[in-house]
């Protein structure tokens, strides 16, 4: 599992070494190495619920299935301002932040990203880093630009 966020004895500090492991042994191996940093800015509200439930409905039993989309749906929003209320406004894509099911409803949506046998991926919560090393720099190149497509 490349995922080291929201996992317990999985640090930041961890992924870190592990990534600088990985570059390590490519030098010493006298491989090009190259890597593409990812960043999702507000990843939590950009979940879309549709795919989470059917992702969920997939991989968990069904009881869990039934109550995480009891808890996921009817959603809204509203916002106030200079003592006005806008109607509520139901909210289509989130994982509700600040509860303990957050951060395990982020890490099943993005479970599948797509992986190579030419690559290397490593996450912490929404941060994502894909590596490649290979003695030939084209391939290091095409095989990088290769998982970004299939992502």
């Amino acid at each position: 599992m490349y995922q080291f966020g929201f996992r317990k004895a999985h640090s930041t500090i961890q992924q870190c070494h592990r990534l600088t492991d990985i570059i390590n042994k490519a030098l010493d191996d006298q491989q090009s190495c190259s890597a593409v940093f990812l960043y999702v800015s507000q990843a939590f509200d950009k979940v879309w619920r549709q795919c989470l439930l059917l992702k969920i409905k997939q991989t968990l039993p069904p009881g869990y299935f039934k109550l995480l989309q009891s808890y996921l749906q009817n959603r809204y929003i509203v916002a106030t301002y200079n003592n006005e209320t806008s109607p509520p406004v139901p909210m289509l894509s989130d994982v509700p932040q600040g509860r303990i099911l957050g951060p395990l409803l982020y890490t099943i949506y993005t479970a599948d990203i797509p992986q190579s046998y030419t690559t290397i991926l490593s996450t912490f919560a929404d941060d994502t880093a894909i590596f490649t090393a290979h003695p030939d720099s084209t391939l290091v190149s095409a095989n990088l630009q290769d998982q970004l497509h299939s992502i």
